[in-house]
């Protein structure tokens, strides 16, 4: 799913803590989506893998949203908005398309790996890639709401977030197939370090990795 998918996820997850600790809404509103964007932060290298943890974040999410429950505060309540943000997206992404530059080929049995169980989570597909048509709708569904219930900064930013959805959804394929134009001009030295998927397409187990 597109990363401004996952930041708008992040403003559901900060209205719901907004319900139990009012108080913090601001410092919610920023770890949700902070949290929700973290495990895209290694896009360039080792996607979907160094950063997402399916299970981890989720296991850890449940004891630090009763602690933020029993506990509210800043720091209780950003903590625990923040990893339930990280859990949310390394799950979703497994119910979008595969890791490849272009993903509704559907390619690649790689979604998210699943680092407790040392192996890739293959893709669910009922978001077919990012930038598709029903990914731009899920993002539109957790931004609307946001844009009726607040106002000022929060809803300039709801509607930024969206308006980048909506372009990067219609330029998505374009997108692709300008990568593929472009990495053959790129010096050798440059593209021995692009990430496989740019070079032919998907990205294959690393060597010395467990596979599918």
């Amino acid at each position: 799913m597109m990363a401004t998918t996952h930041a708008l996820f992040g403003v559901v997850l900060a209205s719901a803590a907004v319900g139990v600790a009012p108080e913090f809404a601001p410092v919610a509103l920023v770890a949700g989506v902070v949290g929700s964007v973290f495990p895209d932060l290694h896009l360039y290298a080792g996607h979907r893998r160094t950063l997402h943890y399916p299970v981890y974040y989720a296991v850890a999410a449940v004891p630090a949203v009763a602690l933020a429950v029993a506990l509210p505060g800043a720091a209780t309540v950003a903590f625990a908005v923040f990893l339930a943000g990280a859990a949310a997206h390394s799950l979703m992404d497994v119910l979008g398309g595969g890791l490849e530059l272009k993903p509704w080929q559907a390619r690649s049995e790689r979604a998210v790996y699943d680092h407790f169980n040392g192996r890739w989570v293959p893709p669910r597909r009922w978001v077919r890639y990012d930038g598709a048509p029903e990914d731009l709708l899920v993002a539109v569904a957790f931004g609307a709401p946001a844009l009726v219930a607040y106002d000022g900064p929060v809803r300039t930013f709801v509607g930024a977030v969206l308006l980048v959805s909506t372009g990067y959804a219609l330029a998505r394929k374009h997108l692709a197939a300008l990568v593929e134009r472009l990495v053959p001009l790129a010096p050798a030295a440059v593209h021995t370090r692009l990430p496989e998927r740019f070079r032919d397409g998907t990205d294959p187990t690393p060597r010395g990795e467990p596979g599918d």
